[in-house]
């Protein structure tokens, strides 16, 4: 992959080409971006193309600005012969095929606080509306009805408000609602309690917060982890008073489970604006009453909000047409292209390990050691600093934290960082060691480079051990004795999981040891449980490693 920032090279292609730039703008975008691109491109404005013909137009473009219309599929990405840069104005990415635009060497750029603002005063105002029956009372006095006992609502003074998600939008939101005098609960495996404290919430648990909760508001991205979320089990938990609010993403709900809840009168009401299928088709949300307040995807719909997000994305695009960095790129940071291409392997390496290591130590991560070793030693060690705390990070932020943003949301979450550096460690030419200290206690791992930039895991919780980082990975620490490969072997192939690879690590026999085994899909629910009850398994993790 090669970086496409560089002045010199973007110079040599005009004049290659003895043409200016071409922006490609497929979707509506305010005026004020279309101003700065202009000032070094030429700028087509092309909305609503069919998929077809966008392929076969992109190969004459340098760059494609966006919104949430137009999905940049591989197919797109790979027809694009002279892209160096996709813009999606908003903060989701999730229309653009990442991994293939990286692997093309495409900068994927996007506007990560362009509706920070909008999205958390929509989050609020839903609250309010809900809590008041504002639509339904609207629409009543337009019928010409005068119907104040069925509109009878609640205060949101005094009230729990539980916070799930605690960046940037749900700050903001906890800022305006404790303004209001409302009690502020907040989960958020990635926040310190200093953070948390200073925005006036308490850090609370998940389970906690459903149970005191009289407001929910949701500000989490979409992972598997986050998927239904706030399902029947959930519910079940939360007061029958309990109002939902959700401007995050789709599917963060069971939107079945919550219009049963609802319409049972097991819950006080819910409001989205965002939903698994979009646009929302046939659904039993729209057939529930004035406990259920809809709106279509509104979050960014600002005047102010649509501005902020052209002018950020038009103003990196033009940026990168120049030969300079972009501040707010997804896939390839923010760095000097001689510099980026030569720790390339390093910076994929530690965003390997930090993640990894992120997931072996649990959520809320309180420090992390970054210790360059051997050769990589005598690098700068800010980039390989800021992959590891990319990969740290993004098991659970996603799209929202990148090269350039990963140091700032690592210190408003405490997290502590260290770095260091040994050159006298020779095991490869240049090694990298993390350690990080979370909820599972303190792990560590320790990853080099081998020929043809093949990442190796090197070591895991000091066990020496060689494995090549897979999707999938289970790690045991278990006495050395004899039959425990065997047994946990045979359970796995019990729940039909086919193993890729094993691996086993131990400093002397018959003590403890580490074993990793690869395997081809995820582990089916309940399994890992009996693998802890296996004698002599002292502990057992599962990883699930990007692609």
């Amino acid at each position: 992959m090669t970086f496409c920032g560089s002045a010199l090279r973007f110079d040599s292609l005009c004049n290659q080409r003895q043409i200016m730039p071409k922006v490609l703008v497929s979707d509506s975008i305010d005026q004020a971006g279309i101003d700065i691109l202009s000032q070094v491109a030429q700028v087509d404005i092309k909305t609503n193309l069919p998929a077809d013909d966008l392929v076969k137009i992109i190969p004459d473009y340098d760059a494609l600005m966006i919104r949430s219309g137009t999905r940049v599929t591989k197919e797109v990405i790979e027809a694009g012969a002279q892209l160096k840069i996709i813009g999606r104005a908003g903060v989701g990415v999730d229309n653009v095929d990442v991994p293939a635009a990286t692997r093309r060497g495409i900068l994927v750029v996007n506007s990560p606080e362009g509706n920070t603002i909008a999205a958390a005063e929509h989050a609020v105002a839903m609250m309010l509306a809900l809590s008041r029956y504002i639509p339904d009372a609207n629409q009543s006095v337009k019928r010409g009805e005068w119907d104040r006992k069925s509109f009878i609502g609640v205060e949101v003074y005094k009230k729990t408000l539980g916070v799930v998600g605690l960046g940037k939008i749900g700050s903001h939101v906890a800022t305006i609602a404790r303004s209001m005098g409302m009690r502020l609960l907040a989960y958020d495996p990635f926040l310190s309690i200093e953070r948390a404290e200073q925005l006036g919430c308490q850090l609370v648990e998940l389970d906690f917060l459903f149970r005191e909760s009289d407001y929910i508001t949701l500000h989490l991205p979409k992972t598997p982890e986050t998927f239904h979320l706030i399902n029947a089990e959930a519910l079940a938990k939360m007061k029958p008073t309990v109002r939902i609010i959700n401007c995050a993403r789709g599917g963060i709900i069971d939107e079945a489970a919550l219009a049963d809840a609802v319409s049972q009168g097991r819950i006080g009401g819910a409001a989205l604006d965002v939903y698994e299928t979009e646009p929302l088709g046939e659904s039993q949300l729209r057939g529930l009453g004035k406990e259920m307040l809809l709106t279509p995807h509104l979050g960014a719909s600002t005047e102010e909000a649509q501005v902020n997000v052209a002018i950020d994305v038009a103003e990196q695009i033009r940026d990168v047409l120049l030969g300079l960095p972009a501040r707010s790129a997804v896939n390839i940071p923010g760095l000097r292209p001689e510099l980026m291409e030569k720790l390339r392997p390093y910076l994929q390496l530690a965003e390997t390990l930090g993640n990894l290591v992120s997931q072996l130590a649990g959520g809320r991560i309180e420090s992390l050691n970054v210790r360059l070793q051997g050769e990589l030693a005598t690098n700068e060690s800010q980039p390989v600093v800021v992959a590891a705390l990319k990969g740290l990070l993004s098991h659970a932020l996603q799209e929202r934290v990148n090269y350039v943003n990963a140091s700032i949301e690592a210190r408003e979450r405490g997290i502590r960082v260290i770095e260091t550096r040994d050159a006298t460690v020779r095991d490869y030419a240049g090694s990298l060691y993390l350690i990080a200290k979370g909820p599972l206690g303190e792990h560590s791992v320790t990853g080099a480079i081998l020929g043809d930039n093949e990442i190796r895991i090197t070591n895991v919780d000091e066990f020496p051990i060689n494995v090549p980082p897979s999707r999938f990975m289970l790690f045991t620490l278990h006495r050395d004795m004899p039959g425990i490969i065997g047994k946990i072997g045979t359970l796995l192939g019990s729940f039909n999981v086919n193993i890729a690879s094993m691996h086993l690590g131990r400093k002397i026999v018959r003590g403890d040891a580490v074993m990793v085994l690869n395997i081809d899909d995820p582990l089916p629910e309940g399994i890992l449980e009996e693998i802890g009850k296996e004698p002599g398994i002292r502990d057992a993790y599962t990883v699930t490693l990007p692609t």
